[in-house]
């Protein structure tokens, strides 16, 4: 893609902060019931990626982590898969392996994660590592200390490469939308990103507090949509940090839903990035289906 021809490219309309936050909080009341409700936890487990980002992490906890996304709900043939299993990249190989022949995608942080401070051609030789490894995606962060002092060109430049780099994998741009710190500045950041060729707009590394909140995701939704009727390409959006329950996660399907509709309905454009949201997400399905809550234990133990 090339450049855009001056600043005025990166420019947006100010943010109604007030509409923003009370359009989210009314959609925040929607319930669903008995079958739609079902439906929508098993489309939330659909569109997880099951994610282990620790200094900690082994091979054979990717292996088991990897093993859940698969079947998320051994005993249920009717429960999906989850759309990818994210590691850092050293542990792609692992994953690649253990997710041969399902549908799982394998995704892999880059460019630095969690800060991006280290250097460009750092940055994109770990994508091509990754990339070769086995990863179908990409989830890279952007430089929030360039994009705060004004040099969004650098900004832009940087997720212009890194698409390049990609290759064939998708490329998910993290904004880390709690160092951002204005509605303003986040929509100026899907707009930087959009330009350079992201697949999805992502919220957070779940590393920074404030991580995913429903005004945010609400913002990065409407700005798919208006990119979409602007362009016609299609552009997901992934809510990552701080989803832990099942409330929560219908919540922001009906944000989806309300917002871009159904063509956005699919893990192919809309992801939770999650840790522990699955547990909550299999204890409420099993409870509409036997009426009973079961221990939390039984979901989470690999």
């Amino acid at each position: 893609m090339a450049a855009p021809s001056s600043p005025v490219e990166f420019r947006v309309s100010p943010v109604d902060a007030v509409a923003l936050e009370q359009r989210a909080a009314d959609l925040g009341t929607r319930s669903l019931k008995k079958a739609a409700k079902v439906q929508g936890l098993k489309l939330a487990i659909a569109m997880m990626d099951l994610t282990t980002l620790e200094g900690m992490d082994s091979p054979g906890k990717v292996r088991q982590l990897c093993q859940k996304a698969k079947r998320p709900l051994p005993a249920r043939a009717d429960v999906p898969s989850c759309a990818a299993v994210c590691v850092y990249p050293d542990l792609v190989p692992v994953a690649a392996e253990a997710l041969r022949g399902s549908t799982v995608q394998v995704a892999s942080v880059a460019t630095g994660f969690p800060a991006g401070r280290t250097d460009r051609a750092t940055k994109l030789r770990e994508v091509e590592l990754a990339v070769a490894a086995g990863a179908t995606e990409i989830d890279m962060v952007i430089d929030r200390g360039a994009f705060l002092s004004g040099r969004y060109g650098v900004v832009y430049d940087e997720i212009v490469a890194v698409k390049q780099a990609c290759g064939a994998a998708h490329l998910k741009v993290i904004l880390e939308t709690g160092e951002l710190k204005t509605y303003d500045n986040v929509r100026r950041a899907c707009r930087i990103a959009l330009l350079g060729g992201a697949d999805f707009l992502k919220t957070s590394t779940g590393k920074v507090q404030p991580a995913s909140t429903p005004p945010v995701v609400l913002l990065m939704l409407e700005t798919v949509r208006d990119w979409f009727l602007e362009t016609g390409n299609t552009v997901g959006v992934k809510a990552a940090g701080g989803i832990r329950t099942a409330k929560d996660a219908l919540k922001y399907l009906v944000l989806v839903a309300e917002t871009c509709g159904d063509r956005w309905m699919v893990p192919q454009w809309f992801r939770f990035g999650a840790s522990s949201l699955l547990t909550d997400v299999a204890m409420q399905l099993e409870k509409e289906r036997t009426g009973r809550y079961q221990r939390a234990f039984d979901f989470s133990a690999d």
